[in-house]
Formats: structure tokens, sequence, C-alpha cells
């Protein structure tokens, strides 16, 4: 993945540095893609601190936190899900901001409530947690880069709601 994404990703990891904040994440459908493209910069050990990849349910929750009754209500792909992947990346991973991704990718997966395409985009801070509905479309790849560009985008706008 190349273009406005790679220059996102440059951005947010000297906002970072500019501010002494880390960043966490915890990545579902986009399968460590936010990961690449943040440790893409140099320097950006310094201020990301690492990152999950958690497809299966037993991941977000065992090493994540997320609670069984919130995939059991809402599903992995939900805004619930979303907020608590983020909370449980910045808590446990001892980063100062996350993201978490979460979404059917395609080309199977999805449902009439959410089709292919769906995806929940979570932010977490020491003041709490926050999770956006973006709807993408295309194949699978597609899916996925729009995804992880939305993310970089949506930490790109913290950073500056919070400078």
């Amino acid at each position: 993945m190349v273009g406005p994404a790679t220059g996102l990703a440059a951005e947010v990891i000297e906002a970072l540095k500019a501010r002494g904040s880390t960043v966490a994440l915890a990545e579902s459908c986009t399968g460590g893609l936010v990961a690449k493209l943040l440790t893409d910069p140099p320097g950006a050990s310094a201020v990301f601190v690492g990152g999950v990849v958690a497809y299966s349910n037993s991941v977000k929750t065992g090493i994540l936190g997320v609670a069984p009754e919130t995939l059991a209500a809402h599903g992995a792909v939900s805004a619930e899900t979303a907020r608590e992947m983020a909370t449980g990346a910045r808590t446990r991973l001892g980063a100062d901001l996350a993201l978490s991704i979460t979404g059917i990718a395609g080309p199977t997966g999805g449902t009439p409530t959410k089709p292919v395409g769906t995806v929940w985009i979570g932010t977490a801070t020491a003041e709490g947690a926050e999770a956006r509905l973006f709807e993408f479309s295309g194949d699978r790849r597609a899916i996925r880069e729009q995804a992880a560009a939305a993310a970089l985008s949506l930490l790109a706008q913290l950073l500056a709601e919070q400078s």
C-alpha cells in the first residue's frame, strides 16, 4: 500500500513524537496492515508500542479483554467490540492512545445487517473510548486498505483535536 496512507502514517508518527505520546493497535480485518504502515516511517519505535492481530474471538477476549457478553450480544463487528478492543490495547499494551479495527472484508461473511465492507474503528484514550462505523466497497484488498487509511485518518484527527 502506497500513496496517501503512507504519508498519513508518517504524519501521525511525527505528531505522536511531538506530543510525547504512544499508540497501540488492535486489528482484526486489517490483519496488521495498520501496524505495517505505522512502522514504515523511521523512528516509529519511539511512539508505536505494539499491536495485536485479534482475528479470533478467543484472542479478542483472552488478550484484549473484550467481554464474552459483548461478543454474544453485539457480535465481533460492532461499536461495542471496537471500543473494548481499543481500550484493551491501550491498557494492556501500556499506550496513551489506541486504535481498533474490526469488520467484514469479504468476500464472504456478510449478512443483511452487516454486509461485506462494514467496519468499525475504535479509538481509546485515558478519557474513554469511541467507535465509528464505516461502509467500504470493493474487493477484500480494497476494503482492508480503505479501513487502514480510515484508521490512520481517525488517529490524525484525534491527535489534532488533543493538540
